[in-house]
């Protein structure tokens, strides 16, 4: 047995799901990558300062007052700092501007993170007094836009080592240099952990938006393809029409045989035309079934989906024209389906001819949260155009994942696959 396997790997980002030409937004795997990012940014942000500045406020031999007026200050940049990355992360809209920054909460938390400098500092801590202002700096340049960003960053970079160089040099304690270069090390340190998860978190973003597009764009490429097809048929048709149809009415007194004999004509024209036009509305023209197993794998890469293809077809017997058509346009509208309905994030088509029987098989696992009824009338209507052909297709609906099986029987003369 020859087994073929075609696979497209899946890349970072979300899956989405054609729907109506548009994409429906239900991205899992984004939304886990936001939720890890979520945790990991804020929650760090927001641990460190109840972890480092909470002990401190906690110990007794620091003064009431301070230690009142450090809780305040802590509840208060925790807060403003859990809001603004989580705007921060919140997902924008396709083609909706960037909202200006929320300048509330960023005074709220610069406030809080400004009195939680100072009185460490007062009190000659000088291994504390950093850590609020600089998680609230790097909170700032996330949710700035990228010029005042930079601006922000160069300002709180030179003035970092002041206040603490300062405050050792009026006690004379000779820690000028620790108290230094400590808050500069603390500030780079908060940027880097703080804006390197969001800028990944952009990419990721993109990367997204970029396959939304990719996929809408199959499905205006796969309409493109049909209106161009019917252009061609039905332009030609009706131009042939229309000047034999005008010839016959300038015969029509002259030559009445001629006459009769070219409006025959039209009407054999006008059949035809009616017949390609059912053959394009139905798939037969220029659909075959590995042309579309291959637009299969394509437009579901284009999704976000891994597509894994298994083909057999060196089996006895081989499927009459008709017969391909008819699985392609199962696969067709299994890929539909899948795109349409489902969240799946692997899909899986087998194709392969065993003991004089063509067999296709499609699934994927995006089937969770949906009715166990078909998804529509279009596989109802294959059905019963593989039952007047002497085949069955069957569906499945299982858990999380959802099956279509088609079967149809080869043809010992039947053309070359």
């Amino acid at each position: 047995m020859t087994d073929v396997i075609f696979r497209v790997r899946r890349g970072v980002g979300p899956l989405r799901g054609c729907h109506n030409g548009g994409v429906r937004e239900r991205e899992p795997g984004l939304v886990r990558f936001r939720r890890y990012t979520w945790w990991s940014v804020p929650g760090t942000a927001v641990t460190c300062l109840v972890v480092f500045v909470g002990e401190w406020i906690a110990d007794p031999d620091v003064p009431v007052p301070a230690r009142a007026a450090s809780a305040a200050a802590l509840l208060a940049t925790a807060v403003a700092s859990g809001v603004l990355l989580s705007r921060r992360l919140a997902p924008a809209r396709s083609g909706e501007p960037p909202g200006r920054p929320p300048l509330g909460w960023l005074a709220a938390g610069g406030a809080g993170a400004a009195v939680l400098g100072a009185v460490p500092l007062a009190l000659g801590n000088y291994g504390l007094w950093a850590v609020a202002p600089a998680i609230m700096v790097a909170i700032a340049a996330a949710v700035l836009p990228p010029a005042r960003r930079r601006v922000l960053l160069g300002c709180a970079a030179a003035l970092a080592p002041v206040p603490g160089g300062a405050a050792s040099l009026a006690a004379d304690d000779g820690q000028v240099l620790y108290a230094s270069l400590f808050p500069l090390g603390l500030l780079v340190f908060s940027c880097w952990v703080t804006l390197g998860p969001l800028w990944a978190w952009d990419v990721a973003a993109r990367l997204d938006e970029a396959r939304r597009m990719s996929a809408e764009l199959a499905v205006k490429d796969e309409r493109l393809r049909f209106a161009a097809d019917l252009h061609d048929i039905q332009g030609h048709h009706l131009q042939v029409i229309a000047l034999k149809s005008e010839l016959a009415a300038r015969l029509a007194a002259a030559d009445p045989a001629r006459a009769a004999a070219e409006m025959e004509e039209v009407r054999r024209l006008a059949a035809d035309a009616l017949h390609d036009t059912r053959a394009v509305v139905q798939g037969y023209r220029r659909t075959t079934l590995d042309e579309e197993i291959a637009n299969a794998t394509r437009v579901l890469a284009a999704a976000d989906i891994d597509a894994r293809t298994h083909l057999d077809p060196s089996g006895p017997g081989r499927l009459a024209e008709s017969s391909r058509h008819l699985l392609g346009l199962v696969v067709r509208e299994g890929t539909t389906n899948v795109l349409r309905h489902s969240r799946a994030r692997h899909a899986e088509v087998d194709y392969r001819v065993t003991g004089g029987t063509a067999r296709l098989r499609m699934s994927n696992d995006g089937a969770a949260g949906r009715s166990a009824g078909p998804p529509g009338s279009g596989l109802r209507t294959l059905a019963e155009r593989l039952h007047a052909a002497g085949g069955e297709l069957t569906w499945e609906h299982d858990g999380d994942r959802f099956t279509v099986a088609a079967t149809l029987r080869a043809d010992p003369n039947g053309g070359p696959e």
